[in-house]
Formats: C-alpha cells, sequence, structure tokens
C-alpha cells in the first residue's frame, strides 16, 4: 500500500534469472540447486545502487540473507538431502544485476557481463588483522586466509571507491555444536551457538558440524567488500572491523581523509561500534592498500549525563590483556564481543541499521526492541520490555574521528502507553532499517511480526521522517508477515529501490498460499520476496511534497 500518486514495480523477486537467459523460476519450487545459483536468492534484504549511466542504468545489489525452507523446496524440510543444502547455500549471498529504465518507465533486467552471484560456495578472501590466525584455520585451510562463502547477508553500504559492504549478521543458527550447548562464559556461548542448528546443513556439510569443524564458524560474522564493477574480483573478509551479528555499515571520510565505518550488532544488550582507518582513503588505495585493513575498532559507551566515549578496543589496554583472555589483537577481533563486555560498553535494545545526515554528520541508528530487558533501565535504553524499540542520535561534532560524542534519543516508537514520542496515527513498532536519502529525508522501515500498537496489530511499513522537526509520515505498508527492508535509489531521487523480506513466510509445503502469495498472486505459485521500484505518477522525486 502507497500514498495516493504514487506506484511499484516488482524488479527481482527470488528466483528470478540474474539475467534474462537465465533458469527461469519455477512456481513448484522445483527449481535445482545449479539453477538457484544463476537465479536471485531468498529473502532480500540490504541493498545498493551503482550507477552505471547515471539514473538511466547502474548495477544493483542485493543480499539475500537467509530462506524459508518450507517453502525453498517442494517438499519443505522433510528428507533432506545434499541437494537441499546445496540450494539453501545457493539462496544464500548477494545478486550482482545490471538493471535499466526504458522508455517506458519501466525496470528490467540485462544481459550483462557484471551479473553474478555470490553464494555459500564462492571463495573469499580474510584480510586484516586476523588472517591466518590458528582460530580461523581449518582443515580445508590450514593457513587461515581463504572461506567458501559469506551467509546471513543483511545490511549493506557502499565505500567512497564504489565498492559494496556487505553484512553477515545470525551466524550461530547454521553451526551444530554438539548435543549439550556451549559452557557458560565461552565464546560460543557469547556468540549464540547452541546445541541445535535451525539448518540442517551439518548433516550433509560436515564444515557445519563444530565437532569435526570447529574453527569454521569464527570465519563468519564479519563485513565483506565486493567490487561489483570486477566480476572476477573475489570477495574479502575485513577482520580489522570486528566479528558479531552484523547489521549495516555506513561509511564516512574522517578529518584526515580516512574511512570510518559505523556498525550495529543486532542482538539484545549488544553494542554499537565504529571502525577509524590508520591512513587517509586516498593513499591506502594509491599503495594498493584496503582503507579497512589498518585501524582502530571502537565500541560506544552511553553516559547518563548524554555524553558518550568511544572505547578502543585495542590488545594490552585494560581488560584486553593475555591475562584477560586475548593473546593478541586478532582474539580481540574474533571475539569482539567479548572484547566490548570486557571495556564497558554500554549495551544496547538490538541495535541494528545506522545512518549519517547529510551536512550535520550526526549518526543516528535504530535500537528494533528488547523484550528481555526486564531488571534495569538506563537513560539510553529507558524503557523496561521495550516491546517498540527507538531510534539513537550520536553527534560528534562535525568529527567522525572523534573518541567523545554526545547522544540523545531521537524518538520512543510504539504508542502512548508505552510512552512513545511518536503521535498516534504515525505510531510504529521495532524499528530497523534507516537511510537518509540526498534531500535528507529520513526512512524508517520496521521489523517483525508487529506487536499490537494502539490495540491494532501492524503489518511492517516504511515512513518518512523530517530529522529536525520530528514530523513522521507513513509511506508504504507492506503485505502479511513480511519484514521491509533494503533501500536505494537513482541519483535523482526519481526510483526508489525497497526490498519485501519473507512475506508469507508461515506458508507450508502443502499450502505454501496458507498467508500470502505476493507478488505474483498465481494460484498455483508461492509467495517470494523481492525488490520493488516505487515511483511517482508524475514523475517527481519520491518523498517529496
Amino acid at each position: 500500500m502507497l500514498p495516493p500518486g504514487y506506484k511499484y514495480q516488482v524488479l527481482y523477486p527470488w528466483g528470478h534469472p540474474i539475467v534474462p537467459s537465465g533458469p527461469a523460476f519455477a512456481e513448484d519450487a522445483g527449481n535445482t540447486a545449479a539453477d538457484q545459483a544463476e537465479q536471485a536468492g531468498d529473502q532480500h534484504d540490504g541493498m545498493w545502487y551503482f550507477p552505471l549511466k547515471g539514473d538511466r542504468s547502474g548495477l544493483l545489489c542485493v543480499n539475500h540473507e537467509a530462506t524459508a525452507e518450507q517453502l525453498l523446496h517442494t517438499d519443505g524440510r522433510t528428507d533432506w538431502t545434499p541437494e537441499k543444502t546445496a540450494k539453501s547455500m545457493a539462496a544464500h549471498g548477494v545478486s550482482i544485476v545490471e538493471i535499466e529504465r526504458r522508455r517506458n518507465g519501466q525496470w528490467h533486467l540485462n544481459e550483462s557481463t557484471y551479473a553474478r552471484r555470490v553464494t555459500m560456495t564462492t571463495p573469499a578472501e580474510i584480510t586484516g588483522p586476523a588472517a591466518g590466525h590458528p582460530l580461523l584455520r581449518t582443515s580445508a585451510d590450514p593457513y587461515g586466509v581463504r572461506v567458501l562463502g559469506t551467509l546471513n547477508n543483511c545490511a549493506s553500504g557502499p565505500t567512497p571507491w564504489d565498492t559494496y559492504l556487505t553484512c553477515e549478521e545470525t551466524i550461530n543458527k547454521y553451526f551444530f555444536y554438539d548435543e549439550e550447548p556451549p559452557p557458560p562464559g565461552s565464546a560460543e556461548e557469547r556468540y549464540g551457538i547452541g546445541s541445535e542448528s535451525p539448518y540442517p546443513w551439518y548433516t550433509t556439510e560436515p564444515r557445519f558440524d563444530m565437532r569435526v569443524e570447529p574453527n569454521e564458524y569464527n570465519r563468519f560474522g564479519w563485513v565483506v567488500e565486493i567490487d561489483p564493477f570486477d566480476p572476477s574480483s573475489m570477495p574479502k573478509k575485513r577482520t580489522a572491523l570486528g566479528r558479531m551479528e552484523h547489521e549495516n555499515a555506513v561509511v564516512v571520510r574522517g578529518r584526515r581523509g580516512e574511512a570510518v565505518v559505523y556498525m550495529g550488532d543486532d542482538t539484545q544488550f549488544d553494542y554499537f561500534y565504529k571502525f577509524v582507518g590508520a591512513e587517509p582513503i586516498k593513499d591506502a588505495l594509491k599503495r594498493r592498500r584496503s582503507p579497512f585493513d589498518k585501524g582502530t575498532l571502537y565500541v560506544a559507551r552511553f553516559e547518563e549525563d548524554g555524553s558518550g566515549k568511544w572505547l578502543p578496543l585495542v590488545h594490552g589496554k585494560p581488560g584486553l590483556t593475555k591475562a584477560d583472555g586475548f593473546a593478541d589483537q586478532a582474539e580481540v577481533l574474533i571475539h569482539a564481543r567479548l572484547a566490548a563486555d570486557a571495556v564497558g560498553a554500554t549495551p544496547m535494545d538490538r541495535p541494528e541499521w545506522c545512518s549519517v545526515q547529510p551536512g550535520t554528520g550526526a549518526v543516528f541508528f535504530t535500537c528494533t526492541n528488547n523484550t528481555a530487558r526486564t531488571e534495569s533501565v538506563n537513560a539510553a535504553n529507558p524503557r523496561l520490555n521495550n516491546r517498540f524499540g527507538h531510534i539513537m542520535k550520536i553527534d560528534e561534532n562535525r568529527n567522525p574521528s572523534s573518541e567523545k560524542f554526545v547522544w540523545d534519543i531521537f524518538l520512543l516508537a510504539g504508542d502512548e502507553a508505552s510512552g512513545a514520542t511518536v503521535s498516534p496515527d504515525q505510531a510504529f513498532g521495532s524499528p530497523d532499517g534507516l537511510w537518509f536519502d540526498a534531500q535528507g529525508r529520513l526512512w524508517i522501515q520496521t521489523d517483525g511480526t508487529q506487536p499490537t500498537v494502539n490495540g491494532v496489530a501492524q503489518n511492517n511499513q516504511m515512513l518518512a521522517a523530517d530529522p529536525d522537526t520530528g514530523d513522521i509520515r507513513r509511506f508504504l505498508v507492506g503485505p502479511p508477515r513480511c519484514e521491509i527492508t533494503g533501500i536505494t535509489s537513482t541519483p535523482d531521487g526519481r526510483s526508489l529501490f525497497v526490498n519485501i523480506q519473507h512475506p508469507g513466510d508461515s506458508g507450508t509445503p502443502e499450502n505454501p498460499r496458507l498467508s500470502s502469495n505476493w507478488p505474483d498472486f498465481s494460484p498455483t505459485g508461492r509467495p517470494r520476496s523481492a525488490t520493488i521500484v516505487i515511483t511517482r505518477e508524475d514523475g517527481g522525486v519520491v518523498g517529496a511534497r
């Protein structure tokens, strides 16, 4: 549902071939793993548009976070086979497709040498301080420098040098630990590894069985850099940015021209981070070095008086010594959560997407919700049983490299009964996606099955906010059981790309259309995650009044 005067086009749904000549989508989910490797993956999330010919054509990079196994296969999870593992792995990762707007205003995918899929079988290089560390070595990679694949690719971000950052998030659900859970206080427990794995990959792929390969899971949970303009290039996992459940990564230039990256760790009671590069971007690129491989990772502490500090996660500092359980800087980064615990960072209510306000440099980030906060609150997380979430604002006085900041709560989501700071007619819950467009509008996307707001259950939605006045207006409401996520636009702002993730995911193999049949509405089809393009009927800028 869109406002009057707007329309949308379904551009790139799950199963769509990455080039027109590729394998077509089978409505009964009968495509093979080989087909899936040449098609759009499932559960579209973060993405970015890289112009080729300005507003008319470009490369669209799309993350595929996860899979709905009951819909991915004709018979769902029953009788799990190596082919099902292969198809599921092929439905994860990233798409790079070339898109073009034709004269009729419709967008299409082109045959393209740029088009490719990055999946769980794509080789990726491990770079930075943790590369080669014993904790990253496996029987297949005794040097700890190359891994197959990227998974649970949540949100994303572009770099100033036109590469794409894709963020590995909920890695714990892909690995089987043992019949018993990890010991309390262990790194495995801190990273959410349990005695069960929702994905049965480990039954046919031993690298996901931690009894066989205890270090494989350390090779996921990173920010991965991909060059969309070089199809032969290998994705690179940038370990200096730390290992966590990465949501998105926003890159800006520091005062010296160095790369500064803001990142949230999407788990209840986890943290907000930033990385500050050691040298100017132009110097690193000139010397064929990555601006991400040397620098300092920081974690945020929010003081009660509205001030804040960025705490460096540097080996040898108090709490981060060998005596504290960190042998070297690589272990600080591999176990970034444990390091953040040790230095006294502020546990937040699920820090997720962030975005930087044009002009001011202020950093906004979402705290989606935290129903596990039952005992204590603090100024930055002021509500017990925080069902609805809130949005934070950090001001570094236009100096992204600073170790100090001031902060405020931009809004408390929810309804009047929950103490929300939004008007009842624009009430919403669980803010997740966040993005400033070129005109300074702050787009807010919501995630998950919505709690009741004002006594009414909600579908997920997208809203536009004025960051200066706090005025918020609902813009889009999605189909049942979807998440609204991922957002990017053409440079002129007249085509806005948004992802609809896992619509109708309560469907079953017997009745895949149980709760939705979006976007095809075929009587023999099934719901499909998809990228849509939103435009104005008068051809104007999306969101402009």
